[in-house]
């Protein structure tokens, strides 16, 4: 069984290999679901980390509907990852409506090439999971990363065998809530690979800061924060 681990920095990439870990995903702010690393980032673990990689392809936090410029930065991360000599990529797009973007999707697959493509949690949105899985299955996904669309992974497992036993081209990953205290339950059921980030919160400073840098307000399924241009105009033309 392949135990990957979602690792948010080269530390925990690290500790991820010499626990016996499989493969890595990589990434970055595991609070809002995880960003495409940086270049530093992904240069430190190609360098220093010998399992296979898989790096998140995620331009933003919030929802998975991209712009046409937001794709095509995430294609170019992608083919930085293929000059980098990644083993795969994890990434996906959906229509605000919730369903597959079918073009989207196609266009970032082409861009991995042979690289291993995983379609990540964004399907545990999708309203319409059986044809989105045909989808996938055509544009030759090779794994779709799951919780069975509920808060973790041992509360969808119905859904995830479910999943499992509609198709044979696709690995089916359970992800999200995955311990040693339940993993178990995923081999039994025949999956050949489990997700799981294994973390714990690692204090850094002997004390709080007096002031926060972090924003609950900037945390959003369904909105996202982008300048604007009144707001902008405004302050420029007080001091300009």
């Amino acid at each position: 069984m392949i135990v990957e681990v979602c690792a948010n920095s080269l530390e925990s990439a690290m500790v991820a290999e010499r626990a016996g870990a499989d493969r890595i995903e990589l990434c970055t702010e595991l609070a809002v679901g995880g960003l495409t690393p940086s270049f530093g980032l992904l240069k430190a673990v190609r360098e220093q980390v010998s399992i296979p990689v898989h790096v998140l392809i995620r331009p933003r936090s919030g929802d998975f509907t991209y712009s046409d410029d937001e794709l095509q930065i995430m294609i170019s991360d992608i083919e930085l990852c293929a000059e980098l000599g990644f083993d795969g990529v994890v990434s996906g797009v959906l229509l605000n409506n919730f369903t597959l973007d079918i073009d989207r999707t196609h266009k970032l697959k082409l861009a991995a090439g042979s690289m291993h493509f995983t379609f990540h949690r964004a399907f545990d949105w999708v309203k319409n999971p059986k044809e989105a899985l045909l989808e996938l299955e055509r544009m030759r996904v090779n794994t779709i990363l799951s919780s069975g669309q509920q808060r973790s992974a041992p509360g969808g497992i119905d859904f995830l065998v479910d999943l499992k036993a509609q198709n044979t081209a696709i690995e089916i990953m359970p992800g999200s809530g995955v311990n040693a205290g339940n993993v178990e339950m995923f081999k039994e059921q025949g999956f050949k690979a489990v997700h799981l980030s294994g973390t714990a919160m690692k204090q850094k400073l002997p004390s709080k800061p007096l002031i926060s840098m972090n924003s609950e307000g900037f945390l959003s399924d369904d909105h996202i924060a982008v300048t604007q241009f009144e707001n902008i105009k405004n302050v420029v033309s007080k001091v300009k």
